[in-house]
């Protein structure tokens, strides 16, 4: 098994920033406020919004319109130390909202992707696990994620680990709708398909309330 680190990063980039320059790692991005422009070593992407990236090339940011604020989650090699600043942009703002250790199985071949999972009030994922695992963050609303016999209430903002093996029900708040961001891994064989598989024979066959979008998944190498 590869020892690695998956760390959620918030980032405030102010009106006018100068170019941020990050390295190459498998990384995802994703704007929830404000716009920026993205570019990798062959192209570049203008992202508003409620929209994401992922790649593992070396990112130049530029947001040079307005002030942006965005998710980033990078896949490191489990001795790289957190990234607490852009070092390269001093007069941006970094928060490491959370961190995991993970273990992924070197014969597969791995992917990662980025979506959105929306609920109607009172919504629930009944109790699944995934093909891999990942950082989830609330957007919107109110989640409660019960695994492994603990239950966590998770609000607007606040982030938290699925193992993916490990099986989870998550039920939402009735007061208004909720929707998180996720960023997990994946082995290659689930590329454009649901990595769900829901732990009772009748929840199988049960109506699902919950919206899936997919913002973007990309082939990626594991760190060494």
């Amino acid at each position: 098994m590869r020892a690695l680190t998956l760390r959620l990063y918030e980032d405030l980039l102010p009106d006018g920033c100068p170019p941020v320059y990050l390295p190459a790692t498998p990384r995802a991005l994703y704007v929830v406020d404000g716009g920026l422009m993205v570019e990798g070593p062959d192209d570049g992407q203008w992202l508003t919004t409620g929209t994401a990236r992922v790649s593992q090339d070396s990112t130049t940011l530029i947001a040079e319109r307005s002030e942006a604020r965005i998710w980033r989650w990078e896949l490191t090699a489990a001795s790289t130390p957190a990234d607490h600043a852009l070092l390269s942009a001093p007069s941006t703002s970094t928060t490491l909202k959370l961190e995991a250790e993970i273990e992924l199985d070197p014969r597969f071949d791995w992917l990662m992707r980025c979506d959105e999972v929306g609920f109607p009030p009172g919504g629930v994922a009944l109790t699944h696990v995934h093909q891999g695992p990942g950082i989830r963050i609330c957007a919107s609303g109110e989640i409660s994620i019960e695994t492994q016999g603990k239950r966590h209430t998770h609000a607007p903002g606040e982030a938290w680990f699925e193992l993916g093996p490990a099986p989870v029900l998550a039920p939402t708040t009735e007061r208004t709708s909720t929707h998180f961001v996720r960023c997990f891994l994946l082995p290659r064989a689930v590329r454009s398909r649901s990595s769900i598989r829901y732990v009772r024979p009748e929840d199988a066959d049960a109506p699902k309330v919950q919206t899936y979008r997919v913002f973007a998944e990309r082939d990626i190498d594991l760190p060494a």
